[in-house]
């Protein structure tokens, strides 16, 4: 009888009670349940339940508690304990934070020694960037009831396309779908037309061509399923990856773990940080190939369109920092820039000698999560 009563408060709490101390947390993942993404969540649940000898577990609701732009206030508000924040799609809440995230294009200057492990480069260096580099990123978050637990993210944003794109005159006039403010500005540069639409929308986007391209990583044409309606792939240009908040949690949720429950949930983020950039990037080539197989023609950038795109990226990070002091009173934007590219050379040598994902997780962990003072942090 006691227990049905447990059980039964619980319910009416919206907590799931597994045992007198036990509780499950509820994670919002704005990703359909087919995706690479909610693969890993899942590995992301199964290591907090391990870690924690089954006193912590985690549910994963993918794309049914909260949309991506339901998911910060959701989070904020309680109705979920985690979630994957996209903070590009909240500028005016998180603008020191997207001081960063909009910088990603960056490591396309960083040539072959980023190649094919961009998204490891980036998401090791924004995570650093902002557990330790960044107190104004974790204030935004705490503002928004949210304890900041890790970045993460795929691999490099290319062209999706139903019509071919290798010169600039291709990109003429074409509307594109972007999901960041740094991919509109470079749609405008080289003469396109930037849209903004939900994920969920892309796949009639493309097929009515209201669009002419997507800019997207190539993973994502599995993640959304896109491969009935792409025709043509640029993956060159404009380069990036995009970065997110991908376990955040609710404050309150925060503060009612014990300081050791804390470093679990740090040691499953940085698993988690470390599974979608090492699953990207292994289904990054095969995605690819099964699309040529399909039919799909793989174009590649001139030398004109890639230098246009490497002028632009420079140009862009001044742009970056000017821009978000004048509407959100980033004070340090080129400061923050300036360190960051520091952090990115310095996470482009230490991946080159990772060849297996619990190497990534082990180094983001060593170099970044368990350095994190759970006494202090969030608190």
């Amino acid at each position: 009888m006691k227990r049905l009563m447990i059980m039964a408060l619980a319910i009416l709490s919206g907590v799931t009670v597994l045992s007198a101390e036990a509780k499950t947390l509820r994670y919002a993942i704005g990703h359909p349940p087919s995706s690479f993404v909610v693969d890993v969540a899942k590995q992301y649940a199964e290591s907090v339940s391990e870690l924690s000898d089954g006193d912590l577990k985690v549910r994963v609701f993918p794309m049914s508690l909260l949309n991506f732009a339901e998911t910060s206030g959701g989070l904020r508000d309680g109705m979920a304990d985690i979630g994957f924040v996209l903070t590009s799609y909240f500028p005016a809440e998180f603008p020191h934070s997207n001081v960063v995230v909009e910088s990603s294009m960056l490591l396309s200057l960083l040539g072959d020694k980023v190649r094919g492990k961009e998204g490891m480069v980036f998401m090791g260096a924004l995570s650093e960037f902002t557990f330790f580099h960044c107190p104004e990123c974790n204030q935004e978050f705490a503002n928004q009831n949210q304890v900041y637990t890790g970045s993460t993210g795929g691999s490099s944003y290319g062209l999706v396309c139903n019509r071919p794109v290798e010169i600039a005159a291709d990109l003429s006039g074409m509307r594109l779908r972007v999901g960041a403010a740094n991919w509109s500005r470079w749609t405008e540069a080289v003469g396109a037309s930037p849209v903004t639409m939900s994920a969920n929308e892309m796949y009639e986007a493309l097929s009515q061509g209201v669009v002419g391209c997507i800019v997207l990583a190539s993973p994502e044409i599995h993640n959304f399923g896109l491969a009935d309606v792409v025709t043509d792939i640029n993956m060159d240009v404009p380069g990036g990856p995009m970065p997110v908040a991908g376990t955040n949690i609710n404050a309150n949720t925060w503060k009612s773990l014990s300081p050791q429950q804390r470093t679990l949930m740090l040691r499953a983020a940085s698993a988690f940080t470390a599974g979608i950039p090492w699953i990207y990037h292994q289904h990054e080539d095969r995605i690819l190939a099964e699309a040529e197989q399909r039919g799909v023609t793989i174009h590649h950038a001139d030398e004109d369109l890639v230098a246009k795109t490497n002028a632009f990226i420079e140009k862009d990070m001044d742009f970056i920092a000017t821009d978000y002091q004048k509407r959100y009173n980033v004070s340090r934007g080129q400061e923050m820039i300036a360190d960051f590219r520091e952090l990115l050379e310095k996470w482009a040598g230490l991946v080159q000698d990772v060849d297996s994902e619990q190497q990534l997780i082990d180094l983001y962990w060593n170099e970044v999560f368990s350095k994190v003072d759970v006494s202090k942090h969030g608190l």
